[in-house]
């Protein structure tokens, strides 16, 4: 795992523990900081009061108590010095005449720092403030344990000493349930990462609010939360505890364990800071908020830990294509809705019944032609309205000629065949191009002379041409200029081409007609192809998209990363080879370059694109989420990757 990319290694513990056996506790906390440090852990946190047990209840007014708990925690102290990392461990501590429920932040033999809880429950069945004081009745802001002087206060920062993006702040339990949790403060002040200690008890239905408030916290403050809670060995003498812990980065779980476990047990993961980093500073409300504020956070440094880490953090080769087929049919249902109100706003706002589109038999059209047939769906309009014209030309097969022309006929929409062969040939006649040079030109004839018809014909009837290009398509710049590059709406726009075919098959699954159902899984069933060149003597597609540019699914991979997360050249090559093993290194750097050389050449024809929906979180519209200079040069991007 490379430091360089941001990566760092956290974990949560959940405890064995005995209830007030504080040599018990310290000896199986030692255990859990000796296995963190062979997972390769650099920040471990443990739950709430992981010295004393959370529910020693009047135990803890009792002076031994809270005098073999600092005792346990100098223990703790020493041993830190034994392994590597940086440990969080609670404990009820004593200063200013009081009781406060604190963390311990320990590293290399030394105690770090000391934070309070700011907020003490006392409800239902908390009792907390019969033992406890908030972090506001505290008045030192510094204590000494053995001539050692340690920050004692909620405002403190944990920060590397080598990188200080790897920083965490630190809150108790309470803290994140309430209005304004520590952790707002926290992130805004420069923690990437938050870690709680809690002792979160067990009811119907808490589980699931639990994770959920962990997973907004995490995604508004752009954070990661790391959280462990008190387990099973606590007290069942009124409440039960589960040992629930998580890490979440910006509301994506990136672990959680198995609740109820009577050992203790750890779960990690590997947080992207950069990744972190580089959302907060692309979102300008993030630091919207400030205004005055009356706390001055302290920074305290620890040193890093240089653990040869492999990656164990999985990334989704589909990431615009949710797992979770059910999750996958609702994202489906929604993004059809989207593009398909769209264009039935612009239908509505030009007073326009009429669309036409070319249909080829392959994906984009298809998606594109079932858009519109659920926007007039939407509108109560005549499908007859739809015109789907095919215009046949050198490289179309009778598989996508025939797939096409049944495919619009069997939604009720009016088919139109023009075929473009004579077209063309009268126009490389006028231009002096050889028809058996078949270059760019003899390709780009073919597309042009199709929008042209199209254009004209939606003129003729005063229809509105919608286009049916996808975002991979744009980002590649795979379109031909002022050719299926142009309509009048562009509907699968912000589509990336794996997100098309997942889209198209959940039609494919809804349909009930059976005709319709087998001519779309056909279509789906045929290999990606503009068909500009001609077929093989068989009638077979023999120019594949994907062998020309390479495969869609690497691609869309590098546009998301790229984009979404402004990840650089060298990293994205670092998480494919780590997510594809099917590609061999030198293809994944192959298909990179390629993709990188591309998506910066080809910038003056998205600047150029008509209007269309933005669906998902990245666009590629010049007036929306993408300004980006036509004349940006790519070399200085792709030097790393070459030198790979």
């Amino acid at each position: 795992m490379d430091k360089r990319f941001g990566f760092m290694r956290v974990g949560a513990a959940s405890l064995e523990l005995k209830i007030s056996d504080v040599s018990y506790n310290v000896s199986k906390i030692k255990e859990i900081m000796k296995e963190s440090e062979s997972l390769g852990i650099e920040v471990l946190v443990t739950p709430e009061l992981s010295i004393t047990g959370y529910t020693c209840a009047d135990l803890l007014l009792n002076d031994y108590l809270i005098n073999r708990a600092l005792d346990g925690l100098r223990e703790l102290r020493d041993y830190s010095n034994s392994v590597k990392g940086v440990f969080i461990v609670g404990l009820p501590f004593r200063c200013d005449n009081q009781l406060f429920n604190v963390a311990a932040v320990l590293s290399s033999g030394h105690i770090l720092g000391i934070i309070p809880k700011t907020y003490i429950p006392n409800y239902g069945e908390f009792y907390e403030k019969r033992w406890f004081s908030e972090d506001v009745r505290r008045l030192s802001e510094r204590v000494v344990i053995d001539g050692e002087e340690i920050p004692f206060k909620t405002n403190v920062l944990f920060v590397d000493r080598s990188d200080v993006m790897r920083s965490f702040g630190i809150e108790i339990c309470e803290d994140l349930w309430c209005t304004y949790p520590p952790s707002n403060e926290a992130c805004i002040r420069g923690a990437k990462m938050i870690f709680n200690l809690s002792a979160s008890n067990e009811l119907i239905g808490k589980s699931e609010y639990r994770e959920n408030i962990i997973k907004t916290q995490s995604e508004k403050n752009i954070c990661a939360y790391i959280y462990a809670s008190s387990g099973v060995n606590e007290s069942t003498t009124d409440l039960v505890f589960s040992g629930a812990t998580y890490i979440f980065e910006n509301g994506k779980k990136l672990a959680s364990n198995r609740r109820f476990d009577f050992a203790s047990n750890i779960i990690y993961s590997d947080i992207d800071l950069a990744r972190i980093s580089n959302m907060r500073h692309r979102d300008i409300s993030y630091m919207g908020i400030i205004k005055d504020h009356d706390k001055e956070y302290e920074t305290v440094y620890f040193d890093g830990c240089d653990f040869d880490n492999e990656l164990v953090r999985s990334y989704d080769e589909y990431p615009f294509v949710p797992k979770d087929e059910s999750n996958r049919n609702k994202r489906c249902e929604e993004i059809l809705t989207i593009q398909s109100s769209a264009l039935a706003k612009r239908l509505k706002a030009t007073g326009i019944d009429k669309c036409v589109i070319g249909i080829s038999g392959g994906l984009d059209s298809t998606l594109a032609f079932l858009v519109i047939n659920k926007a007039y769906e939407i509108l109560g309009l005549d499908k007859k309205n739809i015109y789907g014209i095919t215009m046949p030309g050198f490289g179309t097969t009778g598989r996508t000629y025939k797939n096409a022309c049944e495919f619009v006929k069997l939604f009720g929409a009016t088919l139109c065949e023009i075929d473009i062969k004579d077209a063309c040939l009268q126009h490389f006649k006028d231009i002096g191009h050889d028809p058996n040079n078949f270059d760019v030109t003899y390709e780009n004839v073919q597309a042009r002379e199709r929008t042209q018809i199209l254009m004209d014909y939606a003129n003729k009837i005063g229809g509105l041409v919608v286009g049916t290009g996808d975002m991979s398509e744009l980002a590649l710049g795979w379109c031909t200029y002022n050719g299926d590059h142009m309509s009048m709406y562009a509907v699968n726009c912000s589509i990336p081409k794996t997100l098309v075919r997942y889209l198209v098959q959940y039609v494919a699954d809804m349909e009930k007609n059976t005709k319709r159902k087998k001519i779309i899984l056909d279509i789906l069933d045929t290999p990606i192809s503009p068909e500009l060149l001609p077929p093989s003597e068989k009638g077979e597609i023999l120019q594949v998209t994907e062998s020309s540019i390479g495969p869609y699914v690497l691609h869309d991979f590098f546009l998301y990363h790229f984009l979404r997360y402004g990840a650089e050249p060298l990293k994205i090559y670092y998480l494919a080879t780590k997510t594809f093993p099917s590609y061999s290194k030198d293809e994944i750097k192959k298909w990179l370059l390629v993709f990188l050389k591309r998506f910066f050449t080809q910038q003056f024809k998205r600047s150029a694109i008509p209007d269309g929906p933005k669906v998902g979180t990245i666009s590629l519209s010049p007036r929306g989420d993408l300004r980006m200079p036509s004349d940006a040069s790519y070399r200085d991007w792709i030097l790393e990757i070459e030198n790979l």
